[in-house]
């Protein structure tokens, strides 16, 4: 018997010309050819990590960003340029595989795990799609990888991955160090609240093809990330949008800058001293644009809510205390947190 081959939006893109399927169409007040402001881009925080940068002030503009935007670039970040190249070029090699190639790492049917090759990721009310396509797989620890799940070809996938993880956690220690001391903690003690060494990155490629009418579809809807935080590559083609101050607008591209996204996670632990950002991609009608987002995420079982310390009877907590899993699930599905 054949497979059934889920529809992926490759696929549709590559028969559609001019028109989109009326399910890709957003409503009106979601579609970013009349919500986005036009000719304005926004300018979100970008922060020098240099080392011999005065360590008060890259304290002071990461935990401001992280009050006041929850999204911010970041150059001089220690990883080479050559590694980001090379962990572009395999993404995109993946993607230009013939489509049986790539359903071999299709997420199973019935799946618990986000992992996997797909295009649905959420529930979406009124049946609507993103127009986009996705892999998912983890890159640290090494006990929380499933290798089923990284592609074959191109040849060099696995090492150039592995490469980037390596160099991704003197990032990531440098952001918690910072946005600890912010809360007035000491330096390691957030990431330790946050699962300390079973903290999870696990790695997203969102493919976005051309589409004939960038106006009226979006390639991934207004969200916040369910993660502590988010380490974005993006390519050179323009599409992350931030809102902000009741409007949505452009986020400029900075070759070789990461995006970090304050996630919901951060939000929970910092009792709302910290915003996760809300922010969608929009499409291009000629280029393919491509993003690798690194979501750091606590293992499943793990249980997040606010601080103990910064929870007293003038400052109650504002959140739930919960098992990350149970977080994911309501935020798919749905339910009310």
């Amino acid at each position: 018997m054949k497979k059934m081959v889920l529809e992926r939006v490759q696929d549709v893109a590559s028969l559609s010309k001019e028109g989109i399927p009326e399910e890709y169409i957003r409503s009106e007040d979601e579609q970013p050819g009349s919500t986005t402001v036009q000719g304005g881009v926004l300018e979100v925080p970008t922060i020098d990590m240099r080392d011999d940068q005065d360590e008060e002030k890259l304290l002071r503009a990461i935990v401001e960003a992280s009050k006041h935007w929850g999204m911010f670039q970041v150059v001089n970040h220690e990883i080479p340029a050559e590694v980001i190249t090379k962990l572009q070029a395999v993404g995109k090699e993946f993607f230009e595989l013939p489509q049986e190639e790539k359903e071999v790492y299709a997420k199973p049917p019935g799946s618990q795990s986000i992992e996997g090759y797909g295009t649905m990721l959420q529930k979406e009310l009124g049946g609507k799609k993103g127009w986009v396509d996705h892999l998912f797989h983890k890159i640290w620890p090494p006990s929380a990888i499933n290798y089923h799940f990284w592609p074959k070809n191109p040849p060099s996938y696995r090492e150039t991955n592995e490469k980037y993880a390596k160099y991704l956690h003197g990032v990531v220690d440098k952001l918690f160090k910072s946005l600890s001391l912010g809360l007035g903690f000491e330096g390691h003690e957030l990431k330790e609240a946050a699962g300390g060494d079973e903290l999870v990155y696990l790695l997203k490629i969102n493919y976005y093809p051309p589409c004939p009418r960038p106006d009226l579809a979006l390639g991934v809807v207004a969200h916040t990330d369910m993660s502590f935080f988010t380490i974005l590559v993006p390519n050179e083609v323009d599409g992350l949008q931030a809102f902000k101050d009741g409007h949505w607008y452009n986020v400029k591209y900075i070759p070789n800058a990461l995006v970090i996204h304050i996630g919901d996670q951060i939000e929970i632990l910092s009792n709302g001293k910290y915003k996760s950002v809300l922010h969608r991609t929009t499409v291009d009608k000629e280029k393919t644009r491509i993003s690798w987002p690194v979501f750091l995420e606590p293992p499943s079982d793990f249980e997040v809510g606010p601080h103990p310390k910064l929870v007293n009877e003038d400052n109650p907590p504002k959140y739930k205390t919960k098992k990350y899993g149970d977080y994911v699930y309501c935020k798919l599905n749905k339910i009310p947190q």
